[in-house]
């Protein structure tokens, strides 16, 4: 059966919540800003509020509406071969820690919808990273043994619950699926309140440190004793988070499918990586991971995700297709501290290399201790230097360069926007400047400049996404050039469809 044509929204994002918080009015000081209403951010401004503090979160959108509503929804302890690569850069006292922290972030996520009555479809489901060959298996035992090295309860199994042999698989019982925006959501009513806040369609554009910080959002000036800086991928250059990180992006894909779905949370190894999970009687596969700003990138990954479910199961009906963004650090840890050496007035969390629910609530826990006078831990600090990661730097500030340089020596790709048939985008060059445009399926034309206001690299057209993505550092951008991910702050200037 030939792919389907369901339109790109997360199954997630398809219940979102009616509520919404409006922007900031008269309350403009708080003792903490934190900003991004994802699951770090508020998880971090629920457990300050708990301490007494009171908070204020400032979401750029909707609460949740980010990658938070876009994943595919696992809590769990066991990520892949998460542990294994922390060893190989940052040894193992520090993936040990990463493991227990992890496990105990699980717990939280329980504690947190329980005591604040989220209803948020939370059922424990045993957590598994398989080697689907035997080739791989030695991958899984090295994860079998550094989870278990940590204290996590892990066992190794041959019995797993995909509808195609596999070679084995590391088990972790009791961890959590969960419906991410009604638990998001449920946060957020938690947070606001009782001298919290949370302000929606509110983005930060700059901050001055001082004795307060005063964050300059597009609705006016905010302060506050401190800062968390909770954004996915952290905003601002001064801490050059840009350049430890490196953005991919991949596709899921959830069918109706006749019989019992895949009931525990599958992730393979290997050099094709695909991660499964059900939500009643649907089943979700997520695969054809990319680095962010690739080109010629279309259409093509959902139908890949989409053969493969159809592939292994019967599927009735495709009902939803969406794609998530994910950095990853250089050394394979989170970054979760100070934004900038010796200050104690900004904070960040990041890079959570695609385990961001668990990641992010474990940052929350570790953020509201340092905030608020507790011991924390130094085994995340942003300002580490991991001689065994360097390797791996070098590469991606290398690839950051020849994708600045390259793209500026090809030419453009169509004389003029009357060359572009509906629902396609191309590049027009007009000496020096380049100049993306795209056509509606309606024919309208939308037109914008390719430099990234972020650091100026040239964006690259996202065919799957209808968007305009960097392939430097992961900024993403609508067709009228309306910023859908940071780094980036500002949107691409609009210009004039050249040839129209």
């Amino acid at each position: 059966m030939p792919p389907t044509t369901t339109a790109a929204q997360s199954l997630w994002l398809a219940a979102q919540s009616s509520t919404t918080y409006p922007p900031p009015s008269d309350e403009r000081a708080f003792d903490v800003l934190v900003l991004g209403g994802g699951i770090t951010g508020l998880t971090t401004a629920l457990l300050l509020k708990r301490r007494g503090v009171r908070v204020a979160v400032v979401e750029a959108g909707r609460v949740g509406a980010g990658v938070s509503g876009n994943n595919t929804a696992k809590v769990t302890a066991l990520q892949s071969t998460v542990l294994t690569s922390i060893g190989g850069t940052r040894g193992s006292d520090v993936a040990d820690e990463y493991a227990v922290r992890s496990l105990a972030a699980v717990e939280l996520v329980a504690e947190l919808a329980a005591a604040e009555g989220i209803e948020c479809d939370l059922q424990r489901r045993e957590a598994l990273t398989v080697a689907v060959r035997d080739s791989e298996l030695s991958d899984v035992e090295r994860e079998y043994e550094a989870a278990r090295r940590a204290g996590l309860p892990v066992d190794m199994t041959s019995s797993v619950d995909l509808p195609y042999p596999v070679a084995g698989a590391v088990r972790l019982r009791d961890q959590i699926e969960f419906h991410p925006v009604k638990y998001v959501s449920g946060l957020a009513a938690a947070v606001d309140g009782d001298g919290c806040r949370v302000f929606e369609d509110t983005r930060a554009v700059s901050v001055s440190e001082g004795s307060p910080v005063q964050v300059e959002t597009t609705r006016g000036v905010l302060t506050g004793d401190r800062v968390v800086v909770a954004t996915h991928y952290p905003v601002w250059d001064r801490g050059i988070y840009f350049a430890r990180m490196e953005a991919s992006r991949s596709y899921c894909v959830a069918a109706r499918v006749r019989g019992e779905p895949a009931r525990g949370m599958s992730i393979t190894t290997g050099a094709e990586t695909w991660s499964y999970r059900s939500a009643g009687d649907l089943m979700i596969v997520l695969g054809k991971s990319h680095a962010a700003g690739a080109r010629g990138v279309d259409g093509s990954r959902y139908a890949a995700v989409e053969e493969h479910l159809r592939k292994h199961w019967d599927v009735e009906q495709v009902t939803h297709r969406w794609s998530a963004q994910d950095p990853t650090p250089y050394d394979h840890t989170p970054m979760i501290g100070t934004y900038l050496p010796k200050n104690t007035r900004m904070y960040v969390a990041s890079g959570f290399s695609k385990w961001g629910l668990s990641g992010g609530t474990m940052a929350a826990a570790i953020l509201s201790e340092q905030l608020t006078g507790g011991p924390g831990t130094d085994a995340f600090s942003p300002h580490r230097v991991s001689l065994r990661g360097l390797p791996e730097l070098a590469r991606l500030n290398a690839k950051v360069g020849v994708d600045l340089v390259a793209d500026r020596l090809m030419p453009g790709q169509i004389s003029s926007a009357a060359d572009l048939a509906p629902g396609s985008a191309g590049v027009v060059r007009t000496g020096t400047e380049r100049t993306g445009v795209y056509r509606d399926p309606d024919g309208g034309l939308h037109a914008v400049s390719m430099r990234c206001t972020h650091l100026g690299c040239l964006v690259r057209f996202n065919a799957a996404e209808t968007s305009w993505d960097c392939p430097c550092h992961g900024s993403r951008f609508d067709v009228d050039g309306e910023v859908l991910e940071g780094p980036a702050v500002r949107p691409l200037p609009r210009r004039t469809p050249p040839g129209e």
